[in-house]
């Protein structure tokens, strides 16, 4: 079992996503003793943005590179390597202002990549993209001070992050997508108290299964 965890939240001691992550590794190990791990902390220490260099460099072919424009896009070879490998993608991350964190952002954007993790042919009609990784499980890890992003609670369609990263979930190449969230962090309350019990009892849980 080959596991690429992928860190979004810029704190380390205090994450809840980080510690959500932590209990599904953990359960996941036990059932997998000889599991490794690739870890990515892209919220301590988050990719470059890609620039209009970078998207030059990712748009010419591979053979007809410049030494530069394959210097730009080591950093974004290497992650793709760590992909391409892995069966089990962890994403640990927090919503920042109802959305993807910054360093989470850039990491999407240097990991999908036109001939790389997707291909692109218009013959396709209105759905060119096709990704290129497949048969993965992507486990998302997530924490909101606020609540009631579901469909129908009090915030529906306020909260993008998990489906931004289900969107893209499929050039990561995965398969199955799983969610698992605590909310109310900011009201430290009972409702906080209980969300992150049933968090972390649902990441032990999926983390037996898998």
């Amino acid at each position: 079992m080959h596991v690429l965890r992928v860190d979004a939240s810029v704190r380390k001691p205090g994450s809840l996503s980080r510690k959500i992550g932590d209990a599904f590794l953990q359960a996941l190990g036990e059932t997998h003793p000889a599991m490794t791990v690739t870890e990515r902390d892209v919220g301590l220490n988050p990719p470059p943005l890609i620039t209009s260099d970078w998207v030059a460099a990712a748009f010419t072919p591979k053979a007809q590179r410049s030494a530069a424009q394959s210097q730009l896009l080591a950093q974004s070879d290497q992650a793709i390597a760590e992909l391409r490998q892995e069966e089990i993608i962890l994403i640990t991350a927090p919503m920042y202002n109802y959305g993807m964190p910054a360093g989470l952002k850039a990491w999407v954007d240097s990991v999908v990549r036109k001939d790389e993790t997707f291909t692109f042919d218009l013959a396709r009609g209105d759905f060119p993209l096709q990704p290129v990784l497949s048969g993965k499980t992507l486990v998302l890890a997530t924490a909101c001070g606020e609540f009631g992003f579901e469909p129908g609670g009090v915030r529906d369609g306020q909260g993008h992050l998990t489906g931004h990263v289900k969107a893209v979930s499929g050039y990561l190449g995965a398969d199955r997508f799983e969610h698992v969230g605590v909310e109310y962090q900011e009201f430290a309350d009972d409702r906080f108290e209980a969300s992150m019990q049933a968090a972390l009892e649902r990441a032990n849980a999926l983390g037996g299964r898998l």
